[in-house]
């Protein structure tokens, strides 16, 4: 019996390839299992609530402004204006109510500029220096916090006068601004700490000063604490009326809270109209400062918590 030859692919059984696995399914991020389906109608209500207590009181402020003294005696404060009128703005910019909005735009702008131009640079000595006295230094800032404005008035009300900026829009800046400070560093402090320390390093490996790193860097990489900072420092400048109350005497420096104030004092109970339309022109500047800072003011305020 002859012997058969093998060849090498007789000794080796063939072995089929081994197939590629499956791909998974990969759940797109709008496909959601059915637990995740239902609709949140407990939410649902809580917005649909939170948003009528929003809109009635925007909606009569800019529905009574538009509307005559007649017709808003007649057809109630919620009902639709039948003729739209402007002449209520004319009412309130003519009995002076410009040269408050206008005191008001002054003192803001100087308090923010005052403000940013003052906590930028503590800030970033607060995170950069390891001295016990800045430490120390930004305890006793951080204080201020939870002192109110209304137990310091009588004090301030002695160094303004001895600095004989009474009656002008300096007393108020000067006040307003001290009491934004703490705040202020805070959040800028909570930014600056989320910017890497290999940034800082490798600046000042290539020879970079101080004060080029606080430009060069940390301004760009803070403008969300920056803007918030802003925001935050210009309603309170604006909304602000103690200072302005006890620091101020004469109508040629008086600010939006007071003019409304004495507005609504003359011209409350006979033109409300009239007084609606002066609360719209106060909330303008306010709306225009939202609109303008919206996108960095969750980022900024949240800024250092993730840490």
């Amino acid at each position: 019996m002859s012997a058969k030859t093998l060849t090498p692919t007789d000794t080796v059984p063939r072995q089929a390839p081994p197939r590629p696995p499956r791909p998974r399914a990969v759940r797109g991020p709008g496909r959601r299992t059915r637990s995740h389906r239902r609709p949140d109608r407990l939410g649902a209500l809580g917005a649909a609530v939170w948003l009528v207590i929003v809109a009635v009181p925007l909606y009569y402020v800019l529905a009574s402004s538009l509307r005559e003294k007649s017709d808003y005696l007649d057809a109630g404060p919620l009902s639709v204006p039948h003729h739209i009128v402007l002449s209520n703005y004319r009412t309130v910019l003519d009995s002076g109510f410009a040269t408050y909005l206008w005191n008001s735009i002054l003192v803001t702008a100087c308090t923010v500029a005052l403000v940013l131009a003052l906590a930028l640079p503590a800030a970033y000595a607060v995170v950069r220096s390891r001295s016990r006295l800045v430490a120390a230094g930004f305890s006793v800032m951080l204080m201020g916090l939870a002192i109110p404005a209304q137990a310091t008035i009588v004090p301030v009300y002695l160094l303004i006068t001895r600095l004989h900026t009474y009656d002008t829009l300096t007393a108020i800046v000067l006040p307003t601004a001290a009491f934004s400070l703490p705040m202020a560093i805070l959040v800028l402090t909570s930014t600056m700490r989320d910017i890497p320390g290999e940034l800082y390093e490798a600046m000042t490996v290539d020879g970079a000063n101080p004060a080029h790193v606080l430009r060069s860097l940390v301004l760009p990489l803070t403008r969300p604490g920056l803007v918030t900072v802003g925001v935050y420092t210009a309603l309170g400048a604006w909304n602000g009326f103690i200072f302005p109350l006890v620091l101020t005497q004469s109508d040629a420096r008086r600010t939006v809270t007071l003019g409304l104030w004495n507005y609504q004092g003359q011209q409350g109970g006979i033109n409300v109209p009239a007084t609606m339309a002066a609360v719209v022109l106060s909330l303008l500047p306010l709306l225009a400062a939202y609109l303008f800072g919206r996108r960095h003011l969750l980022s900024g305020l949240t800024a250092g918590f993730g840490k």
